[in-house]
Formats: structure tokens, sequence, C-alpha cells
């Protein structure tokens, strides 16, 4: 697998976001068109129809990505558990969900050193945390 950093930790999952999404938008843009040179209630419950499933699958894609979430929440405060005091874990398990999983790409070296930064703004968005990691470590399996 290749080396993980901030460049190019993004990661896509390419049947939704180059072949559904794309699809779908395709889709909406025809049926708008469709409707405006040709007005008629099929035209109108056609578009309306497009762009419910478009809300359909941004809502499946929004609940994967909240469970993923709340996995990555419980993986880490069992880490800060294993790794930190107990009065830092406390503390770390407090911080709110974006910097936990901004932190999640720290390796276990400098876990303590940032998730202190953290607790002391000196690190104050999930962005300047991630800047802030030397040794990354990589998240391969996200969705």
């Amino acid at each position: 697998m290749q080396t993980q950093n901030y460049s190019n930790h993004v990661r896509w999952f390419p049947l939704f976001h180059f072949v559904v999404s794309p699809l779908l938008f395709v889709l909406l843009i025809w049926n708008a068109v469709r409707l405006y040179q040709v007005p008629s209630w099929d035209a109108a419950m056609n578009l309306v129809f497009v762009f419910t499933v478009i809300l359909v699958a941004l809502a499946a894609r929004m609940q994967a990505l909240k469970a993923q979430d709340r996995v990555i929440r419980l993986e880490e405060r069992l880490r800060y558990a294993a790794l930190l005091s107990p009065e830092l874990a406390a503390k770390a398990s407090e911080l709110p969900l974006s910097r936990v999983i901004a932190l999640r790409f720290a390796s276990d070296s400098e876990l303590e050193s940032l998730i202190a930064k953290v607790i002391n703004k000196e690190l104050a968005t999930p962005k300047d945390i991630k800047l802030a990691i030397k040794d990354w470590r990589g998240d391969f399996v996200r969705v």
C-alpha cells in the first residue's frame, strides 16, 4: 500500500463518487431540461423522482460516514486508554469528534504531544492537527 499523508489521505469511493453521483446529476439536469421544454405532470414527477433518488443516495452516504465516525471515536478511546495516562485519556475523550477523527492519523509515538497541543488550543482545527502530524498512521479501510 502507498504511504498515506495529508496530501493523499482523502478517500474516494469510486462507485459512489465517480459513477452514481455523476449519473444522478446528469439525470437531474436532463429531467429539468425536459420539464422546461415540454411541461407536463409526468415530466415534473420524473424530476421529483430523480431528486428523491439523489436524496436517498446522499442519506445513505451520510449514514455510512456517521457509523464510521462512531467506530473511529470508539477505536480512539480504546487507543487513548492504552497509550495515555488516565487523566489525559479522559480529556482526549472529551475532544470534539472532528479533532478525534483528525488525531487518528497520528502515530502512537506522537499522539500524546499532539493531544496536549489540541487541549492547549495550539492546534485548533482538524486541518491544523493533520498538518502537524510527522509520522502519519494510514487509514486504508474507510468508505
